[in-house]
């Protein structure tokens, strides 16, 4: 009898379950003052430093770009992704660790649903930051592109999106919320080196740009460069913005498939 009833169990309360999970998590991060600050101030913050860092140095004659407006609008992209990616990283931990999911994994929620709730609430997260690091930076700080602010949001929100999934993701393979953290220099670290920021990707060794082809932050920031030289949306920005979109996709899947009870 278990196993004929199983199915429709799993599948009618999907959409109730799946809106809990992403209420619940909404609550918990509303009532995280710290965790709030952390995605909301913190972006801006660094925005405003690399803004003072770069606010006197001369531009180059043969290259009206300023280094601001070059690195700035690269950085919309590579902070939200490394902040989601902590911040998801030890929840997600936090909630194994404190049995809350295990105790979930015995009710009728697929786990994508389940994965889903948690990562709709942290894009929702992901959204706000991005808005907040795009208006400080375009509003506050003289930011310019040649294309519309609106499409640095979008891929920043679509950064940080991939950066709450590779969280997840990375939170099935640490015990602790310590180890979670030691995923930073493993997942993020190589992609700043490889995304194009420091070396255009096109001048790195053969093999360096082979991995950089693979790496999800590598396409957000040639995306964010395409809206800073291009008035429109171009189709390269489209295509990159979509590779990264089934990063974050391909995660979610590989994070549903690690979910597991860790007692029999």
């Amino acid at each position: 009898m278990t196993s004929t009833l199983e199915p429709a169990t799993r599948r009618t309360p999907t959409l109730r379950t799946y809106v809990a999970t992403t209420t619940r998590i909404l609550r918990q991060l509303r009532n995280d003052h710290r965790t709030v600050a952390m995605i909301l101030v913190v972006p801006a913050l660094l925005m405003t430093l690399l803004y003072f860092i770069y606010r006197d140095t001369p531009t180059n004659p043969l290259n009206p770009v300023s280094l601001f407006d070059r690195v700035g609008i690269s950085m919309l992209g590579i902070l939200p992704f490394i902040v989601m990616f902590l911040i998801t990283a030890i929840a997600m931990q936090r909630e194994r660790t404190s049995g809350t999911l295990e105790r979930l994994l015995t009710t009728p929620l697929a786990k994508l649903d389940l994965l889903g709730g948690y990562g709709t609430a942290f894009s929702l997260a992901a959204a706000a930051q991005a808005a907040v690091a795009c208006l400080v930076s375009f509003g506050l700080l003289g930011l310019d592109s040649a294309g519309n602010p609106g499409w640095v949001v979008l891929i920043a929100v679509v950064d940080a999106v991939c950066g709450v999934a590779l969280g997840l993701l990375a939170s099935a393979f640490a015990r602790t919320e310590f180890q979670a953290v030691q995923f930073m220099p493993v997942v993020v670290a190589p992609q700043i080196f490889l995304c194009g920021l420091l070396v255009p990707r096109g001048e790195l060794p053969g093999w360096l740009e082979a991995i950089s082809n693979v790496l999800p932050l590598s396409y957000a920031v040639d995306a964010l460069q395409q809206v800073s030289v291009h008035p429109d949306a171009t189709g390269a920005m489209w295509r990159d913005l979509a590779v990264v979109a089934g990063f974050a996709i391909v995660a979610l899947c590989l994070g549903a498939a690690t979910l597991r009870r860790r007692t029999p």
